[in-house]
């Protein structure tokens, strides 16, 4: 899923350039930025088996994100790298790399199919390249690379797979990722790129140049406000998911909604103002939201 993260991270990124040349920087370190993010809510109650091929996994997009996000140098080239070193997975030769070795071993305890683990590669690749969305439509599509394969892969780690399935939890990780880019407007408008779409900023007569002041302004406010309200709708036509799984599936799937309430009430509570700083979820917000998902199945 998304990954939600703390701006603080940005810093850690930069710190990582080295290593992400390398297109792979050192496992534990990764899995204990894992441990940070607000999306695996449920992660440590989860039992060991699905949480190590989770925290493999996030590793995995972990690193293809800091590539696509912070590595210097010719970053198309380093993801080539690794689309390259996720063929020779999938031919049975996962290398030296502990990352890699890891991934081969979920890889086929899962039977995850390297077509969603390429799109994440894809994503980047399209972040180095596309900068602008014009539509939310456009930002779907965006989405259904960034975002939609995680949770496609996580059903398969609790094997519990369906194409029903697979579409509710597209929803979900939408969600997910629409709300980070709400709450990452001043960092992704620094980085050149700007995920809120064009067709809202202009309709709420918004400038790029808006997206980093030192407070949001009536019209940021109301196109964050908009993205918002989009996410929670895709939370909600993803969450009969929840009622349809069990056990740990269910559990961390109902975390994955839980942290996007939490989150799309934090951004409300700030009223809208990602600008002034990066609105966070409170822990108890997502608690109490956990909680609710899982009595009701994920709804309101």
């Amino acid at each position: 899923m998304p990954t939600l993260g703390s701006p603080a991270e940005g810093d850690e990124a930069r710190l990582m350039h080295a290593e992400a040349a390398q297109a792979a920087p050192p496992l534990g370190r990764l899995r204990a930025r894992a441990r940070h993010e607000n999306f695996p809510v449920a992660l440590g109650v989860l039992p060991p088996r699905h949480r190590r091929h989770l925290l493999t996994l996030y590793a995995f997009a972990r690193m293809v994100d800091d590539i696509g996000d912070a590595a210097p140098g010719d970053r198309l080239s380093l993801l080539d790298s690794v689309s390259a070193r996720l063929d020779r997975v999938y031919a049975g030769d996962a290398g030296g790399h502990p990352l890699y070795r890891r991934l081969a071993s979920t890889v086929a305890a899962c039977d995850l199919p390297k077509s969603e683990l390429e799109r994440l590669v894809e994503a980047n690749r399209r972040d180095q390249l596309v900068h602008r969305y014009r539509t939310f439509d456009d930002l779907l599509g965006y989405c259904a690379l960034s975002a939609n394969p995680v949770g496609r892969l996580v059903l398969r780690v609790f094997g519990a797979d369906s194409e029903w399935r697979r579409l509710r939890s597209d929803r979900i990780c939408s969600a997910l990722q629409v709300l980070e880019h709400c709450q990452d407007v001043v960092e992704d408008a620094y980085a050149g790129r700007v995920y809120l779409p064009t067709v809202d900023l202009e309709r709420y007569g918004v400038a790029e140049d808006d997206l980093v002041a030192a407070r949001a302004d009536t019209g940021v406010r109301a196109v964050v406000a908009l993205q918002v309200q989009r996410a929670v709708r895709l939370l909600d036509e993803g969450c009969p998911l929840v009622k349809d799984l069990s056990g740990a599936a269910r559990l961390a799937v109902a975390g994955y909604v839980a942290g996007g309430r939490a989150t799309a009430r934090a951004l409300a509570d700030a009223g809208f103002d990602v600008l002034a700083r990066t609105p966070r979820p409170r822990r108890t917000h997502v608690a109490v939201s956990l909680l609710a998902s899982l009595r009701r199945g994920g709804a309101r």
